[in-house]
């Protein structure tokens, strides 16, 4: 694997007009800013439809694509929205996104443009090869028919066609849209990695169509929900709640299921984090009348050769190990067998001693490593936060005298860069120099999360010659 370097930020932190960052033009602008500041990697978040509370780590689906980013102007510009359509869809502020909005008004927004829809030649040909896709708009047409209750309490299976045709339309049109961005940052040298969540939800289409595959009881509730024990984010652990995999089972049918998530990572980004990678040699299974993560129990994951049987089915996939939280070493050993890179996380290594795996001087070459995750706090906030023994540590680690330990930020970036790993991410929010009121999310607190958005101005502040210089001076551009 080459020395690369990139940038962490999600679609929806992109700037724009709409409540939210779309396939725009402020996407090809971002790659642009990319490219010409040496990074090869544009790392996003998942992509699917996400919560109530904006989290892409919850969904309805694993096979979907998120319809706020779909790009408004362009359906403007293909006679699919009125100019007055478009212009009620205008956000009130540019600097988060506008959830509630989004929730209450794009998808009657988008079946208006619906309604215009004339190419049903190529909206089907779409759907004839990708089924799970399908299913997913089946299992949204059978929630708006069931006034959108959970599918347990659905009363009504047969679906409304016009409806199952407009979220046709609405997801064909998401990975139309995004095929042309990853087309434009492929053509600029810019790789696309996605992000996968290992679990799915217990209302998603995934576990609608696939009960066999999880452990639920007769009445198809689940026995045990995921989560992990109490760590550096949490005291009482965290309690996802996601439904468990009956991994048994799924391998009777050689793991149909993980092979159509992996193909469909495989056309629609460049590489793949697999979130809790973990799990895959031994999972936390928690009670579902458990009111914490403090008390599940470990299970056996299904190991090395289901591993082997997703990288079989990756093809040209680069597939990142997510290897954070409780690491023991037979997680280590699965992930050294695998030959896929782990990561490091340079937050992390201030918390232990000498020997953390996230120090710098301790990095190897098969990682991608980060100054931070999506789930950390920013460099700069996370400096704010420590004690001023710590300050002191980090500041002498980077040959930094303490008086500048408010000015260390560009230091620690170039020695990232300069380390052995394959792979340097920085948030975008890092490039910037921003602080904690634009953390992405704090794990464990429901509220006030994936809001962020970055604005024009922001992006066209990001010292490209900077970061090129650094790029090329450590054999990253």
């Amino acid at each position: 694997m080459s020395r690369k370097s990139g940038v962490l930020m999600h679609v929806s932190s992109l700037y724009g007009e709409y409540s939210c960052g779309a396939f725009g033009k402020s996407a090809f602008k971002f790659i642009d800013v990319l490219s010409s500041a040496g990074f090869k990697v544009w790392q996003v978040l998942p992509f699917c439809y996400p919560d109530e509370v904006g989290s892409p780590y919850k969904s309805f689906g694993a096979f979907s694509g998120n319809p706020y980013f779909i790009d408004l102007e362009l359906l403007y510009e293909n006679g699919l929205l009125t100019l007055e359509e478009l212009e009620s869809a205008k956000q009130i502020s540019p600097y988060l996104c506008e959830f509630s909005r989004l929730k209450n008004e794009r998808i009657p927004l988008l079946k208006k443009a619906f309604t215009r829809f004339k190419d049903f030649d190529k909206l089907n040909e779409f759907f004839a090869s990708h089924g799970e896709i399908l299913k997913f708009c089946k299992f949204m047409a059978l929630k708006e028919k069931n006034g959108f209750k959970p599918h347990d309490e659905w009363t009504f299976f047969e679906v409304d066609d016009n409806v199952f045709k407009a979220w046709q339309f609405i997801e064909y049109t998401f990975f139309t849209q995004w095929k042309a961005v990853k087309k434009y940052a492929n053509s600029k040298g810019v790789l696309i990695i996605g992000d996968m969540p290992i679990y799915v939800d217990y209302d998603s289409s995934d576990l609608y169509f696939n009960k066999q595959e999880f452990f639920l009881d007769k009445t198809g509730k689940p026995t045990l929900v995921a989560g992990v024990p109490p760590d550096y984010f949490s005291s009482d652990g965290q309690l996802w709640g996601n439904p468990l995999y009956d991994f048994k089972t799924m391998k009777t049918s050689g793991y149909k299921w993980w092979k159509n998530r992996i193909s469909f990572y495989d056309e629609f980004f460049d590489g793949v984090r697999i979130d809790h990678f973990r799990a895959f040699e031994s999972f936390y299974a928690i009670k579902p009348t458990e009111k914490t993560a403090k008390n599940g129990k470990w299970k056996k994951g299904p190991g090395l050769s289901f591993i082997k049987t997703l990288k079989n089915e990756a093809k040209n996939l680069l597939i990142i190990a997510e290897d954070l939280g409780v690491i023991t070493d037979k997680v280590r050993a699965l992930v050294n067998k695998s030959g896929l890179p782990g990561m490091r996380v340079l937050q992390f290594g201030f918390l232990g001693d000498d020997n953390s795996p996230h120090l710098i001087h301790n990095f190897e070459k098969n990682t991608v490593s980060y100054t931070g995750t999506h789930d950390n706090n920013t460099l700069l906030g996370w400096m704010w936060e420590q004690s001023d023994d710590n300050k002191k540590r980090i500041t002498e680690y980077f040959g930094l005298d303490f008086s500048r330990w408010n000015d260390c930020y560009d230091d620690i970036m170039r020695q990232m860069l300069a380390s052995v790993s394959n792979t340097v991410i920085f948030p975008v929010q890092d490039l910037l120099k921003y602080g904690s009121d634009t953390r992405l999310n704090t794990p464990g607190v429901a509220e006030n999360n994936w809001a962020f958005r970055i604005t024009e101005n922001a992006l066209n502040d990001i010292d490209v010659n900077k970061f090129l210089y650094y790029n090329t001076i450590y054999a990253r551009r």
